[in-house]
């Protein structure tokens, strides 16, 4: 392919793409850029020798640091595993990509996007989900596209297309809109208790500009001559799924309207009807065609029992009403929530548990050195608030190796802690970070909104002041032909065999953080607005329970928290406190036994298991800051005697000298004699040197209740024109 330089005016911004340029050997290639940002994406399709039964499709995003220019910290000063943001942006640019291509493909097909030059003002993450549908465009792989993503902001009143991180800082909504021809197949968004309808409008305004893009994209590929491979279904032999039919539709019927099934126990029965029917196909004559098809391939069988069952369950929804565990389209599962169940080691523990569905969430107080330093491209470089998530291979009752986060615990928890970031209180009123770890003890779906509604409780039971409780609910669809049904509160099996998954968290005022992923190749604005306020009533409800359990924070913090005051001394002033290499905040944190952080700005952190030791800490800083004038009368303790003076501590931490000259009126030939270590005397401030240094005086001062002699008068200035 030649070289090509095209560009797109979009919202005012030109987004410029070079292809057959870069990456030659790569199925298909884009240099995307919109300002100083600039991406490499590249998509590329390999034939599998063994295919197997899914899509094996690897979307990755790569960041480097000399994009911002800066040097990796760390001694081997290179980057090392990916960072939780690229994650992220990988799974952002996979989650709208995975249900553009034919369920039926089997090939390896690898997307990667490499940010090589980074403008604050321009985010990467939206600019790569738009660059990996150009790249798979150009590699001529069959896919459901164009599809594009914008992100819409919302300052004031008005909303903007792909604001700047500054912009996304200062706004009420962050929210990220991709789609294709057909619909909206993905958003990500985070919010401050946003109405509904604001967010649905946000969604529609989002929409209209991905639009945009996709008809760029096709005007780009009739430039350059390609022409869109279109997916082209494959005719499947249907002897076995005739087969499953006729014998087991029935059978599979009949368990799907046993409501009061457990899950474990609906899963025995499909998996008893599923080894018949294997039996009865092992039983048939080696030149039977069916045994040879599944002979041939030894998950057939498997495979096509799954879709029979995913047919009749959305079958008895769409013409029924009716889902596997007999609830309404519109009923929450039965909901336990309980706060305090851990001892008070832990400084908030909650336990959530809304069907089978059982999470543990903890929360931990530490001080402002425990904030996480970020080390990538984001310009925000620490966190205050961490939301982890882990998912064990016991909940869902498997057996596999404990291993690091993956990317789906990494997105569950991200989600998490997008949905609780708008209702935190301020750092000036809880100075405190705040780790929140939600343990997924039983998975059967929806956990991501189990960890929210859990680790809300565990805050509240924690002690922190939060502005409101959030819960959240996930949403699923089901769509045949022109039928659709929406489901509140969707199950494991729903999630799976449905066509979304819509998980809404918010509060009673709004809404804080959406996550949409399809199955389909997208739906139009009109369904998801309906999926968005049946959402409300369900949250409600669950919000309810919630606050049955605990609804306002515990009034006195763990035993085991630490204390922490928090104040402001003037930034200049920092250094005094630091002192030489660090000499005096040392000093003051061995003699108080405390932990100390001051931020540049000036605000200082103490903290402390001991609270009168952290304000003893605070009235030393204090008094290191307080600033002193000439004239002013302290009582203070001799603290050390030195041939020429003595040195008083007239504030905690702060020290003046008294020279030989000025212990007495009368000539004063060694310092002990007027005075000793540890003698409580009265000084004036004389005068305060260039260097800063503080001189006092006993002359004219009246010592232990003796004579008062007057202060000195002021000296006289000349008053202002």
């Amino acid at each position: 392919m030649e070289e090509k330089n095209t560009s797109i005016t979009f919202d005012g911004r030109e987004i410029r793409l070079t292809t057959g340029l870069y990456a030659p050997q790569a199925g298909g290639s884009v240099m995307i850029e919109c300002g100083d940002t600039s991406l490499l994406v590249t998509a590329t399709r390999t034939t599998k020798k063994q295919p197997a039964d899914f899509l094996p499709l690897i979307c990755d995003y790569e960041e480097k640091l000399y994009a911002a220019g800066r040097i990796p910290g760390g001694f081997m000063r290179r980057e090392g595993r990916p960072t939780e943001r690229a994650t992220l942006i990988a799974r952002l640019i996979d989650r709208p990509m995975r249900p553009l291509f034919p369920s039926w493909m089997r090939d390896e097909i690898q997307i990667v996007a490499s940010c090589l030059s980074l403008d604050e003002r321009v985010p990467a993450d939206v600019l790569g989900v738009t660059g990996a549908s150009i790249a798979t465009l150009l590699a001529e792989i069959p896919f459901y596209g164009p599809m594009a993503a914008v992100r819409v902001g919302l300052i004031g009143d008005d909303f903007i297309l792909n604001p700047s991180y500054r912009e996304i800082e200062k706004g009420d909504l962050d929210i990220v809109v991709a789609g294709s021809p057909e619909g909206i197949v993905m958003i990500e968004a985070g919010a401050n208790q946003l109405s509904e309808q604001d967010t649905i409008e946000a969604i529609d305004f989002g929409y209209e500009a991905v639009t945009e893009l996709i008809e760029a994209q096709k005007s780009l590929l009739k430039d350059l001559g390609i022409k869109q491979a279109k997916p082209i279904e494959p005719e499947d032999d249907k002897t076995l799924s005739t087969f499953l039919e006729k014998n087991c539709t029935k059978s599979i019927d009949l368990v799907l309207k046993k409501f009061d099934l457990s899950k474990e126990d609906r899963d025995i029965e499909l998996d008893k009807i599923e080894l018949e029917v294997q039996t009865k196909i092992d039983s048939l004559k080696d030149d039977n065609q069916l045994k040879v098809l599944t002979t041939e391939n030894d998950k057939l069988i498997h495979s096509d029992f799954k879709k029979l069952t995913k047919k009749l369950m959305r079958s008895q929804i769409i013409n029924d009403g009716k889902r596997v565990d007999g609830r309404d389209l519109d009923e929450v599962r039965k909901i336990n929530a309980s706060a305090g169940i851990l001892p008070k080691r832990v400084h908030g523990s909650a336990l959530f548990q809304r069907g089978l569905t059982q999470v543990l969430s903890t929360t931990t107080l530490g001080t402002p050195s425990d904030a996480q330093e970020m080390d990538d491209l984001n310009p925000s470089t620490e966190k205050t608030y961490l939301h982890h998530y882990n998912f064990p291979p016991f909940s869902v009752g498997e057996t596999r190796p404990m291993r690091t986060p993956g990317r789906r615990e990494i997105g569950h928890g991200a989600l998490a802690e997008r949905a609780i970031i708008p209702v935190l209180p301020g750092k000036e009123t809880f100075p405190y970070v705040l780790r929140v770890v939600s343990e997924v003890l039983s998975s059967n779906g929806s956990t991501s909104m189990g960890s929210v509604c859990g680790s809300t409780l565990s805050l509240l039971d924690a002690g922190v002041p939060l502005k409101a409780l959030v819960s959240g609910t996930a949403m699923g669809l089901i769509k045949e032909g022109k039928e659709v049904r929406i489901l509140t509160d969707i199950q494991g099996i729903e999630d799976f065999l449905g066509d979304m998954d819509f998980k809404v968290a918010g509060t009673e005022k709004g809404i804080t953080a959406l996550q949409m992923d399809m199955k389909i190749t997208g739906l139009p604005v009109s369904i998801i607005s309906d999926a968005i306020k049946k959402a409300r009533p369900a949250r409600l409800h669950i919000l309810e329970k919630m606050q049955a359990a605990i609804d306002k924070p515990q009034e006195s913090l763990s035993p085991h928290a630490p204390r922490l005051l928090s104040f402001r001394i003037d930034p200049e002033l920092i250094g005094t406190v630091i002192g030489p290499g660090g000499r005096t905040i040392k000093g003051i944190t061995e003699r108080t036994n405390t932990k100390i952080d001051i931020e540049d700005g000036g605000i200082v952190t103490i903290a402390s298991h001991d609270g009168a030791a952290a304000e003893e800490a605070q009235k030393i800083i204090e008094g290191l800051t307080r600033k002193v004038h000439e004239g002013e009368i302290f009582s203070g303790v001799v603290t050390r005697i030195i041939p020429i003076g003595a040195f008083v501590e007239i504030l905690p931490g702060k020290e003046g000298m008294v020279h030989i000259s000025q212990l007495s009126e009368a000539r004063v030939e060694r310092v002990e004699d007027v005075v000793r270590q540890g003698d409580e005397v009265t000084v004036r401030v004389r005068e305060i040197d260039s260097r800063g240094r503080i001189n006092l005086t006993l002359r004219g001062v009246a010592q232990n209740g003796g004579m008062s002699y007057p202060e000195p008068t002021p000296t006289p200035v000349a008053p202002l024109n």
